[in-house]
């Protein structure tokens, strides 16, 4: 009787054993959902990239089309920053 009360019953290293690979799957769990959330967030962080790099090009054609009409002659226009 005692022998099958053995079989029927874990063993304490099948049960250390059992929590082991419970927390592990827990770990694994919480890491594909951090994968997941850094996902996002790095494809959230490509497209506002993608929008300020379009938004810097129309500042700077902006800004030239700006300079032409103030200066349409090259020679008025003032000389660089560093002479």
């Amino acid at each position: 009787m005692n022998e099958q009360f053995r079989e029927q019953s874990p063993s304490a290293r099948e049960q250390a054993l059992e929590e082991r690979l419970v927390e592990l799957e827990m770990r694994v769990s919480f890491q594909e959902q951090a994968l997941s959330e850094l996902s996002e967030a790095l494809a959230d962080a490509r497209l506002q990239g993608a929008r300020n790099t379009e938004i810097l090009r129309n500042l700077i054609d902006d800004l030239g089309k700006v300079r032409t009409a103030l200066y349409a002659d090259a020679a008025d226009e003032p000389p660089p920053p560093h002479y």
